[in-house]
């Protein structure tokens, strides 16, 4: 199959869900803290809600930039799930009380966790919405990566790496894991655009609770969940997300953003071709390097598979 080619192919979607309505700007709403907040404009749309800048009411004196707000709320029919999901990992491990502890014990400059403000339930035209508001932020990784003709030196992914593992290691000491690890799931900060974050909990798992592993167990109608093209092995074959998933699907992200390539990505309409390219690959992972470093100077896998040493400012280049 052409090299060149990677083709752009969703997985099918869940049960049908509702759309929301757009709201107009200066929507007011109250979360269950009796806090007010006023919505503006909406400044992306995913697949069930919208996404609007958001400002505390009647306080609304906290720019970033001119007269920008500091925050987005995320807004979807209340009875779709992945908003749901996503807001229990919040309310669970993303209080910004939590997030500056850990940075503060392991001696981070920062921690590329969003932090939660607040949520509540809103209802409009007889409709009930359910709304998150979050740190706001800038563009995606995966529109700078297309700009830089889809490569990142070697020097710009093993800084964006261990901002990544930094992340993995706290959301998986919080009991949970995320599954959909990719560069349009990566933002840079607004204030800070050397900070990268990881976003979208809506396919996070609590794989811990309480101290509990959940039990390893295939399940056919979970089969290929998460991103087909970086998903982990054990998601192809319907096991719920885990640890070593999420190292594994961080590690495809790497492949790619260091040769701007992956074997399968010209065929990921059959995620059962996937699952059987990075099985074969997984079994002879020089093979697979070869295949996406025809040139002389490609990475060992231990460059990819191993956590480099330490730290230096972000540069995405």
């Amino acid at each position: 199959m052409p090299r060149g080619k990677a083709a752009q192919a969703a997985k099918p979607g869940p049960a049908k869900r509702r759309l929301a309505e757009q709201f107009a700007a200066g929507e007011i709403v109250t979360d269950m803290a009796k806090k007010e907040w006023k919505l503006g404009p909406p400044v992306g749309q995913g697949g069930f809600g919208c996404i609007y800048l958001a400002n505390q009411k009647p306080n609304q004196t906290k720019p970033i930039a001119g007269d920008e707000p500091c925050w987005v709320s995320k807004v979807e029919p209340s009875d779709n799930g992945p908003l749901f999901t996503e807001l229990k990992f919040y309310q669970r491990a993303a209080k910004p009380e939590q997030i500056q502890k850990w940075i503060r014990t392991h001696k981070l400059k920062y921690l590329g966790v969003p932090k939660y403000w607040g949520s509540g339930l809103h209802d409009k035209n007889g409709k009930s919405y359910r709304f998150m508001v979050m740190d706001r932020f800038g563009s995606d990784l995966q529109k700078i990566y297309e700009a830089n003709a889809k490569r990142f030196s070697r020097k710009t992914v093993l800084q964006l790496s261990l901002r990544i593992l930094d992340v993995l290691e706290y959301i998986h000491e919080h009991e949970y894991v995320h599954g959909d690890i990719k560069a349009s799931n990566l933002l840079l900060s607004c204030k800070n655009p050397d900070q990268v974050y990881l976003v979208d909990y809506g396919l996070a798992y609590r794989y811990c609770p309480e101290g509990v592993h959940k039990e390893y167990k295939e399940d056919p109608k979970r089969c290929h969940d998460g991103t087909v093209e970086f998903t982990s092995i054990d998601a192809h074959n319907g096991v719920a997300p885990s640890r070593r998933g999420d190292l594994e699907i961080l590690g495809y992200c790497m492949i790619q953003w260091l040769s701007g390539y992956l074997p399968w990505e010209d065929n990921l309409k059959d995620p059962n071709y996937v699952r059987d390219s990075k099985i074969r690959y997984r079994e002879n992972i020089a093979s697979l390097m070869d295949r996406c470093f025809p040139e002389k100077n490609k990475p060992g896998t231990q460059y990819v598979f191993h956590k480099p040493e330490g730290s230096a400012r972000l540069e995405v280049a």
